[in-house]
């Protein structure tokens, strides 16, 4: 077993033995180009953009099924859900590569995830992300130097997605680790409330100025004694 050190901070207790990272906004910082994605389809859908507040509760780190439901006011399945994804993502990638400066790791994720690579520290991805977009950023960003890609959990349209509990249970049990043994890193409600309901031991939420504030409120509902969360601010 080894201690984990995440941006900085030695993680107090037990010590962890894997880790688990949510991707879009945490180790990519793409938050802005999520929701000028999400805003374009918003308005097709119904006409208006979605508020601060929507964005909070029923964009950032769901699933496409569930945010295109929403937009929709209806149930979207099947091929109608397939075509709408492709849609988004397809503009959402557009955005990443006319902005070519930007397709890099988040700042320091570079180095954390050397050094978890030298120390051996089982680690994966849970991401809300389909596979067109996993395979884009394995490209890109070259995912494939630090994670085996074949354990990176993403949307395949069938396990429920954040806040349920599955996508972390599925990372967990992916590099072999208790999920009370496992660190996850996230910057989304739905994402912290998804690894508190899979019982991680210890999660990290990274937060922009903007969401600081429902991050903090969150952790503070349901932190305890024995499970911690810890809120730190975006750099």
């Amino acid at each position: 077993m080894v201690q984990l050190t995440v941006h900085g901070q030695t993680l107090p207790g037990m010590r962890y033995q894997g880790i688990v990272f949510d991707f879009n906004g945490v180790l990519f910082c793409d938050a802005d180009l999520q929701v000028k994605s999400w805003q374009v389809i918003a308005k097709n859908l119904r006409g208006q953009e979605m508020t601060d507040d929507e964005l909070t509760t029923h964009m950032h780190g769901r699933p496409n099924s569930y945010v295109l439901s929403y937009l929709a006011g209806r149930a979207i399945a099947g091929q109608e859900l397939l075509d709408l994804i492709q849609v988004k993502e397809s503009f959402y990638r557009e955005l990443c590569l006319s902005n070519p400066s930007r397709l890099v790791l988040s700042p320091g994720a570079r180095d954390l995830l050397e050094g978890l690579a030298r120390s051996n520290i089982p680690r994966t991805i849970a991401t809300s992300s389909e596979i067109t977009n996993l395979r884009f950023f394995t490209e890109h960003v070259c995912l494939d130097g630090w994670f085996d890609v074949a354990k990176i959990v993403y949307d395949d349209g069938i396990r429920p997605g954040k806040p349920a509990p599955d996508v972390y249970l599925t990372a967990a049990r992916n590099i072999g680790i208790a999920p009370s043994e496992c660190v996850v890193v996230e910057d989304a409600v739905s994402g912290l409330a998804a690894a508190y309901a899979a019982g991680i031991g210890y999660i990290v939420a990274i937060g922009a100025p903007a969401e600081f504030p429902r991050l903090l409120a969150y952790a503070s509902s349901c932190c305890s004694s024995r499970r911690g969360i810890c809120v730190r601010r975006a750099r």
